[in-house]
């Protein structure tokens, strides 16, 4: 019976539930693209080693400037390095990186070959050892060796978009290309790198020369990264050694913050998590005004169908019906309205998140169980709460009252 009186009024129930629907498929939708988001973040810090620290002048992306409390920091040198893998026991090995920023001189750099150029690259200097500490798949060719690297040989590394750049005949390894005005053959062109950030990972960008080469063409960048390589079960305590360390070098004074950033890859995946924890809290706020709406919509129309129906209770409570099955028949007619406004809602937030993923590939969707779940529970809900006065209102008639009633 509640089945067919939504049904009987469809166009009246759809746009009683307009709300529901626009507030489910909010909540869907954002849930959908931040877990897409957050599990291609997981997979990207996750192929920078669950066992590596990462020491930076600055925090968030190595390649940018940081805030302006952290600008006011000195620089971290390339001794540093050294220094952790002789006093830190726990640590195995330490790799050394320059981020050259994308601009030298107030001009972009660029990489060109006859016929190509991109302006759509990131330059950095990383020693030998980076390889074994970061491992990288190739889709042709090497690494610089360490000989490379302490000549200052100018060869380079390639990511797999910068490949596809400039040389789009798939054949880069053994060929030279300008970079910001210097020669660079071409040594190895890597594979495309899992995960990332809205679906794009900076590492396919890089261009990566030896760390030696970069320090001879660039003496100016300070920009220094370290990637610190814990041994197998000793993060945590290659973490605190690398901390005391590098104060000590820098003569941080005890009881201050640290002057520079130390984290890992776990650290910045529950920082991103945070993150997207509150944007999904500031959704469901705002989504909970078209749930409420979509509510009172609801127990208004549900009152309107009680009096539309007043004598039809009358006849149904003359001939036994009780009081729990008038309120049974119209709380169902509520849920029922609530629950396919909710289902209406998932619907269209998956349609939604296939023509973002299908306009913006590089914007990672998955839709989770739980936020389908979720979806229905709280229709369903919104029902029950929403119906309960009405469906009281409707058992309380008078049979006799009801039955005359024109």
């Amino acid at each position: 019976m509640a089945a067919d009186a939504v049904w009987t009024h469809r166009f009246r129930s759809l746009l009683t539930v307009l709300g529901i629907v626009i507030g489910i498929t909010t909540v869907v939708t954002v849930a959908s693209l931040l877990t897409g988001l957050q599990k291609g973040i997981v997979v990207f810090f996750q192929e920078f080693g669950p066992d590596n620290i990462f020491l930076s002048r600055f925090s968030g992306d190595p390649s940018q400037r940081g805030t302006p409390n952290e600008q006011k920091r000195r620089p971290l040198k390339p001794d540093y390095a050294e220094a952790i893998k002789r006093l830190c026991p726990s640590v195995e090995d330490v790799s050394t990186a320059v981020f050259v920023m994308s601009s030298v001189g107030g001009k972009p750099i660029t990489a060109k070959v006859a016929g190509f150029e991109s302006d759509n690259v990131t330059l950095v200097g990383v020693t030998a050892n980076g390889i074994n500490i970061q491992p990288r798949e190739f889709l042709t060719g090497r690494y610089f060796t360490p000989d490379e690297d302490s000549r200052g040989m100018r060869v380079a590394v390639i990511g797999p978009l910068v490949a596809d750049a400039l040389f789009p005949d798939g054949k880069a390894v053994g060929r030279t290309m300008m970079v910001d005005g210097a020669e660079f053959i071409v040594i190895g062109v890597t594979a495309k790198a899992k995960g990332g950030f809205f679906g794009q990972n900076g590492i396919d960008l890089q261009i990566t020369i030896p760390f030696t080469t970069a320090r001879l063409r660039y003496p100016l960048q300070d920009q220094f990264f370290f990637t610190a390589k814990a041994r197998q079960g000793l993060r945590d305590s290659a973490l605190g050694e690398i901390e005391a360390t590098v104060r000590r070098i820098r003569r941080t004074p005890a009881g201050t913050a640290n002057d520079f950033n130390l984290t890992t890859p776990d650290q910045i995946i529950k920082n991103f998590n945070q993150i997207t924890g509150l944007i999904v809290m500031v959704s469901i706020a705002i989504s909970g005004l078209g749930l409420l709406v979509g509510g009172i919509g609801v127990m208004n129309i549900m009152l309107v169908s009680v009096t539309e129906r007043t004598k039809e209770i009358g006849i149904r409570k003359a001939i036994g019906a009780r009081k729990p099955d008038i309120i049974l028949q119209f709380m169902m007619e509520a849920v029922r309205l609530t629950a396919a406004g909710g289902a209406l809602g998932i619907v269209f937030s998956m349609l939604v998140t296939l023509l973002v993923s299908a306009l913006v590939p590089s914007l990672p969707s998955e839709t989770p169980a739980w936020a389908i779940i979720a979806g229905l529970v709280v229709s369903v809900a919104v029902g029950v709460f929403f119906g309960v006065w009405p469906a009281t209102n409707a058992a309380k008639l008078d049979p006799v009252d009801a039955l005359r009633y024109e």
